[in-house]
């Protein structure tokens, strides 16, 4: 998200003041910045400039209903400030106010001009984007665009935009616009290359992602993806394409979920109804693979003990923030379970297995991990094929055959084996086809 700084109050002392105060809060000086900005206010209490600055200071400082109030304050008192309804748009994003986020963004191109206007409607782009409105984050893409034609940030929201359309060819062309304006914009970038495998022009594909590999060698997001688009599956995604794939995504996860419709941990959740029954919090509960949380709530009311592991320590930490766990663990999820000899009921894992390909070693781990009776429940992609078939996709993910799920299960030890077919999110504007997964181990 874009943010934007108010120019100069009316006196030059009171204007270096103001400067002085939002050099020291970017370069993290924040009790100087704060002193500095109280005397500023003692002196001028109604200045909306140093109000809209402190406000920028409670931010950083983490303390964000006072930070909006501040902003808001500054706005009442002088509603003119383009920039300052753009940073208030991004606080009431952050604080889940999507509705007064929008309605900040539309005073900021209202009241704005130029550099801050674009500011404006790629984020208003980007919420039009989390609601699925593709056709409004389109125009507002255009008319960022049409105000910054330098903004890579518009061309990539306006290739997503496209691209979820259905409209392939155009979102490259956007894409590639974006990759050229900032090079180094991962997301950006792999979302080119990705779309040009789904035109199956692999051979321009394979060799973007070699040069990408030669100008940062060792990058392990590129490396698996390039090892996919070769159609040379990995055992599983390594340690690093994991670790930094999702410490990047961290931030954003949750709404770039939102905007797919995913229902992962729901689903989950109802394989774990139908294996225990109305919950109790009587069992204790691993969430494998936990990311930033999102199955904490819904497998909280069957657990007396819930557990959750992760390799990026960003989403532990969101995870962490969302609360609802009793333990978190930053490890690799097979090496954490097969550490965990009869610890656990149920071991649950919501669209992490398919960064796995051969699920016999994991499954077993799962099974290791469970006292007698105990239960597995997790997704995965789908794709047609036998028991030993498993494909990793350009996306980066592994696709499952249902005999394969069905084979690793039963070599593990389950019994009460249900594999159903399930929609966990959308793609490119397509559904994602996959598995609902659940089994209990063998009576003793």
């Amino acid at each position: 998200m874009t943010t934007t700084t108010l120019g100069c109050a009316d006196t030059a002392a009171h204007a270096a003041a103001l400067v002085q105060a939002a050099d020291l809060t970017k370069a993290g000086n924040l009790d100087a910045a704060d002193e500095l900005l109280a005397r500023i206010l003692e002196a001028a209490p109604d200045d909306p400039d140093a109000l809209h600055y402190q406000g920028l200071l409670r931010h950083a400082q983490g303390r964000d209903a006072e930070s909006i109030a501040l902003i808001g304050r500054s706005l009442t008192l002088q509603p003119a400030q383009g920039g300052a309804w753009n940073n208030l748009g991004n606080l009431l994003v952050e604080a889940g106010r999507v509705d007064d986020a929008m309605r900040a963004y539309e005073n900021s191109v209202s009241f704005a001009g130029g550099d801050e206007a674009a500011d404006a409607l790629s984020n208003i782009a980007m919420l039009e984007r989390g609601k699925g409105h593709w056709q409004a984050a389109e125009r507002a893409s255009r008319s960022a665009i049409e105000l910054r034609p330098t903004s890579s940030e518009a061309w990539y929201n306006l290739s997503i935009a496209l691209m979820e359309q259905g409209r392939i060819e155009e979102s490259v062309i956007a894409n590639s616009r974006a990759v050229l304006l900032q090079p180094r914009n991962m997301s950006a970038r792999s979302k080119v290359i990705r779309a040009l495998e789904l035109l199956r022009e692999n051979e321009q594909a394979i060799r973007m992602y070699r040069e990408w590999l030669a100008e940062d060698p060792g990058n392990p997001v590129v490396a698996h993806l390039l090892a996919a688009c070769e159609g040379h599956a990995p055992a599983r995604a390594s340690d690093g394409y994991v670790e930094t794939l999702f410490d990047s995504y961290a931030g954003s996860f949750d709404a770039s979920l939102e905007k797919l419709h995913y229902r992962a941990p729901e689903l989950v959740a109802r394989a774990v109804r139908d294996m225990f029954g109305p919950p109790a919090a009587r069992i204790a509960v691993v969430d494998a693979g936990c990311g930033t949380g999102l199955c904490a709530p819904l497998l909280r009311p069957w657990a007396s003990h819930l557990a959750g592991c992760d390799l990026s320590v960003g989403m532990l930490q969101r995870a962490e923030q969302r609360g609802g766990y009793d333990v978190l663990h930053k490890a690799e999820l097979t090496h954490y379970l097969h550490t965990q000899p009869g610890r656990f009921d149920l071991v649950a894992s919501a669209d992490t297995l398919c960064y796995f390909g051969d699920l016999h070693e994991v499954l077993a781990a799962a099974a290791r991990a469970l006292r007698p009776e105990g239960g597995v429940a997790f997704t995965v992609e789908a794709m047609d094929g036998g028991p030993n078939d498993f494909r990793l996709e350009g996306s980066g993910r592994y696709r499952h055959a249902a005999a394969h799920v069905e084979a690793c299960l039963a070599a593990a030890g389950f019994d009460a084996i249900r594999i159903e077919p399930i929609v966990p999110r959308r793609e490119a504007g397509r559904n994602v086809q996959g598995w609902l997964a659940s089994a209990r181990l063998f009576a003793p």
